[in-house]
């Protein structure tokens, strides 16, 4: 049996665990191209022969793959900025996700969950793409069919709503707190 066919007899019989490995790595619409590109580059390799280990291979290909389009993702969202002062103030320990930082605990992010849903919908969507999947704004623009800039308008919105939500909730915990009422449950 020739390389060519026990590649190919491997990657049919493991195509679903290295999905699986991939989708821990990038947004569940990138997977199956990570997939297919896996394939592409091993076909490609001339020499197959010093491969001792075809499944292992594969699946380190898969991984570095995800690891790379990871990489460039975040390369995208920094090409767009323009000014280095900005860009320094984006990677500063000043600037913190306020939101990710508040959503820490099981009950401060069962409290986040609530303030997604009582996002609009359209926004609730476009925040969720881009917050929880990954998606950049031209990805969430094409998939939803609006355009880039109601991306932003929705990203923006549901970022300054869901801060504003967990305000609140943290306000209003702190003042039913039994150390602010006297060390006494109510």
């Amino acid at each position: 049996m020739s390389n060519e066919t026990v590649f190919y007899k491997i990657y049919l019989a493991s195509r679903k665990s290295i999905s699986r490995v991939v989708s821990r790595i990038v947004p569940p619409h990138e997977i199956e191209d990570i997939v297919q590109e896996t394939y592409v580059r091993i076909c490609q390799i001339e020499n197959k022969d010093h491969i001792s280990s075809p499944k292992s291979f594969m699946f380190k290909m898969a991984r570095n793959l995800a690891l790379d389009y990871q990489k460039q993702a975040s390369v995208r969202l920094v090409k767009g900025v323009e000014d280095m002062r900005e860009l320094e103030l984006l990677l500063s320990d000043l600037n913190k996700d306020e939101m990710y930082d508040n959503a820490v605990t099981d009950r401060e992010f069962s409290h986040f969950c609530n303030a997604v849903r009582e996002l609009p919908v359209q926004c609730r969507k476009v925040f969720v793409l881009k917050k929880v999947y990954g998606f950049s704004q031209r990805e969430i623009a094409e998939q939803l069919t609006i355009s880039e800039s109601t991306v932003e308008k929705h990203i923006s919105m549901g970022v300054k709503r869901c801060t504003l939500f967990m305000r609140k909730t943290q306000y209003a915990s702190s003042v039913k707190s039994p150390l602010s009422v006297g060390g006494r449950y109510e």
